[in-house]
């Protein structure tokens, strides 16, 4: 069972704490009544699935040998009008940079991280729809949605 520590420090601000010790400061907007001193809980939200992912993709890009010169991810998440305002689409696009010819093994990683591994996507997309786009060298070289 996971188990992690979340304190209320003041105003509407919390901290939470990994098993590993690692803390990140969440907070609301002031017009709410935080100082904006912290992570929105559903941005983290969608940080979390690009780390998910992104190290799902990387990790089996590195086992597939196929060297990337960098590797990137923009998210954007529509929510719903009402509350409790979950997200209904997520875009992911993935940005490469290669110098390989390697757009087969870069999808394979994609597509295994979004149908299989990914416990963060796969959360999400009983929610929302989630659509990835793969970026090879400024190019978009596929879309995936699920």
């Amino acid at each position: 069972m996971a188990h992690v520590d979340v304190k209320f420090t003041g105003g509407m601000q919390f901290v939470g704490t990994a098993p590993t010790g690692h803390s990140i400061v969440m907070d609301a907007a002031p017009e709410v009544g935080g100082q904006n001193s912290g992570v929105r809980p559903m941005d983290l939200t969608l940080i979390a699935l690009g780390g998910c992912t992104g190290i799902d993709v990387v990790s089996i890009l590195q086992k597939m040998r196929a060297p990337v010169k960098s590797f990137t991810m923009d998210i954007d998440g529509d929510r719903a009008p009402d509350h409790p305002k979950v997200y209904t689409t997520i875009v992911i696009n993935y940005r490469f940079e290669t110098e390989h010819d390697i757009q087969d093994k870069i999808s394979r990683a994609v597509h295994l991280s979004q149908e299989k591994y990914c416990s963060v996507s796969q959360m999400l997309v009983k929610a929302a729809t989630i659509e990835a786009r793969i970026y090879i060298n400024g190019n978009l070289a596929e879309t995936i949605a699920h």
